[in-house]
């Protein structure tokens, strides 16, 4: 599988915050360059899920995740959500792909509309229109007729949605096995190798 050179990772305040932070990890692992970005919510859902502080400034967050998973020097740049001079805040530097993991139905609404009302929005935005790759995994249930129609706008403008829901043909046997379920199609949505699990018809 080909690799993207750079992905935007935007974390959300959905549920799910553990599906983001490990695709954090497994991106990082792979060896992309990551340009992070988080909402006010999602460090509020991630103290309240899995009792992680995320810092509110770029240079303290990197600092943390720096710590937490080691990334290369340079490899991983965090941006504030008003940081309207940052590469993912125009078409002229985009990434080549993004994920908003978990995402939010209202900032999947926001992008639906075109509102680009801060950076995440904005990223997004970005990728519809230069027509890069965009994946959002919402954690939501069940969905109103309104959610649909938002999904339904968003694929027909080329984003991928794909909810946070996990199979369970692999047998998982922990919570990590159900959460990698999750990322590991994210990773191949992004064709970044993986051995998360074993593929359909593999033996384990």
């Amino acid at each position: 599988m080909s690799t993207p050179r750079t992905v935007t990772l935007a974390l959300t305040g959905a549920s799910g915050m553990a599906y983001g932070i490990r695709l954090l990890e497994l991106l990082l692992q792979s060896g992309q360059h990551v340009y992070l970005l988080y909402s006010k919510v999602a460090q509020i859902v991630a103290q309240q899920e899995m009792n992680m502080t995320l810092p509110s400034q770029p240079r303290e967050a990197e600092t943390f995740f720096k710590q937490l998973l080691s990334p290369a020097s340079g490899q991983l740049e965090i941006f504030g959500r008003e940081a309207w001079f940052s590469p993912v805040a125009s078409g002229t530097n985009p990434a080549d792909a993004m994920v908003i993991c978990p995402c939010t139905m209202g900032t999947l609404a926001a992008i639906a509309s075109g509102l680009s009302q801060n950076l995440i929005e904005r990223a997004a935005d970005v990728m519809l229109k230069e027509k890069r790759q965009l994946i959002l995994v919402p954690r939501e249930t069940p969905f109103s007729a309104l959610h649909l129609e938002n999904m339904l706008k968003l694929s027909n403008s080329g984003a991928v949605i794909l909810p946070a829901n996990p199979g369970f043909y692999h047998h998982p046997q922990t919570t990590q096995d159900v959460i990698d379920f999750i990322v590991a199609r994210i990773l191949d949505h992004l064709r970044i190798e993986h051995r998360l699990m074993p593929r359909w018809g593999e033996k384990n």
